[in-house]
């Protein structure tokens, strides 16, 4: 583990696995840490990936930048992070709001791209109403801190059957959220507000993405990992059963499998 100037963020990560190996950052998402990426860390070294896992600014062991961070900003911090670690092509994967930050990282800064990872996410722009929604929630995350959301949330993180059948894990995604700063979730909030369009990007690409998605995500059902892969020429979609929003935490041998099998096909 190892502090990290990024532009201009102090960025928290974690660099494992042999440095000769095939680069691959994972991206967390809302509200959580690195460490939702534990399983796939596990799986990706073992078979002799290089893996980097950050702390987004202002969650997990990252400072909190207080305001407004867009999806632009939060890319922007990871590809300065690459550029320090001297990795000039790396697979960039992504969960929820970390797989739109993948999808930023193809916009912004291409040329690093190598391949995409795309878990329970959209590339489709907030409606008005969405917008307005996540500037609410991002004041009542301040003013209520983060419990009564977590409490609210955790049957649409995880499938419901989950947070009744797997309660270890139920307790271990509850802890994330709650241990993320007020702050530096709201911030991340009103940037997602201003989430554009990808859908122009994505169609273009001629870098391989995986897509996944958890059967009963309600967040982001089949329907639209099935319009990401759509779009993508050379994508393959992969939905895994038994699983909400974070089928990497609900399910992680099954996810690991496919992601594992999609690396192997690089």
């Amino acid at each position: 583990m190892n502090p990290q100037f990024g532009n201009g963020v102090n960025l928290f990560f974690e660099d494992l696995g042999p440095r000769r190996g095939t680069p691959v950052i994972l991206i967390h998402g809302h509200p959580f840490n690195r460490t939702m990426w534990a399983p796939q860390t596990a799986a990706l070294t073992a078979a002799g990936y290089r893996v980097i896992i950050p702390d987004l600014r202002g969650y997990g062991e990252s400072p909190v930048v207080p305001g407004e961070a867009l999806l632009a900003d939060l890319a922007d911090d990871i590809a300065a992070l690459l550029a320090r670690l001297d990795i000039e092509r790396v697979v960039v994967g992504g969960v929820s709001m970390g797989g739109q930050i993948a999808m930023e990282m193809r916009l912004r800064h291409p040329g690093v791209v190598r391949a995409l990872v795309l878990s329970d996410t959209t590339a489709v722009p907030e409606t008005e109403d969405a917008r307005k929604l996540r500037r609410e929630r991002a004041e009542q995350l301040v003013a209520q801190g983060m419990r009564p959301y977590a409490e609210e949330v955790i049957d649409k993180m995880l499938a419901p059957y989950n947070v009744v059948g797997m309660p270890e894990t139920a307790a271990r995604v509850s802890a994330m959220m709650c241990a993320t700063d007020p702050e530096g979730a709201a911030a991340a909030l009103r940037g997602r507000a201003e989430c554009p369009d990808y859908r122009p990007v994505l169609a273009g690409t001629a870098e391989p993405c995986l897509v996944v998605v958890g059967a009963d995500d309600v967040f982001t059902p089949v329907a639209d990992a099935e319009a990401l892969h759509a779009l993508m020429p050379h994508s393959v979609l992969a939905v895994i059963d038994g699983a909400g929003h974070l089928p990497g935490v609900e399910r992680p041998d099954a996810f690991n499998r496919v992601l594992l099998e999609f690396l192997a096909g690089l």
